[in-house]
């Protein structure tokens, strides 16, 4: 992780939390700032609201069993 990187380690908390949160720290994002998201689960809800607002993301798989997704703006 890079201190350009907000950490967003929802892996323990219940939906609609991750969510949430995810879009407080996308709404404080700074130029060349991403956030990085892990869940248990691949979040496909928010990647349609990625999409529509101009978000971009990668989404790794963990052998841990959790997901990585970095997103940033467009």
């Amino acid at each position: 992780m890079t201190p350009a990187e907000k950490l967003i380690d929802a892996r323990d908390l219940e939906p609609p939390e991750p969510l949430e949160l995810t879009l407080a720290a996308l709404d404080e994002l700074q130029p060349n700032q991403r956030v990085r998201l892990l869940l248990p689960r691949e979040p496909y809800p928010l990647y349609d609201i990625l999409e529509r607002n101009g978000y971009r993301h990668e989404t790794e798989f963990h052998p841990d069993g959790y997901f990585s997704i970095l997103i940033w703006r467009g």
